[in-house]
């Protein structure tokens, strides 16, 4: 048998508490990245010129959206 085990190896708490802290700065790091470009993109405003003459087909967004700012 194994008899050369031991409780803080890598396999055992030492390395569940690598992964889990890993995984929570990987969480932090997420979230923290999707608020900032909520907020970016919550203060970009655009405007729509000539609403008339977009087509359902055929007609590119680009075209018909200004960035107000």
């Amino acid at each position: 048998m194994n008899e050369n085990r031991s409780i803080f190896s890598l396999d055992g708490i030492t390395g569940m508490l690598i992964a889990t802290i890993l995984l929570l700065a990987i969480l932090v790091f997420l979230s923290i990245w999707a608020v900032n470009v909520q907020q970016k993109s919550s203060s970009n405003f655009y405007d729509l010129k000539d609403e008339t003459s977009i087509k359902m087909i055929g007609s590119k967004e680009s075209d018909h959206i200004i960035d107000v700012k």
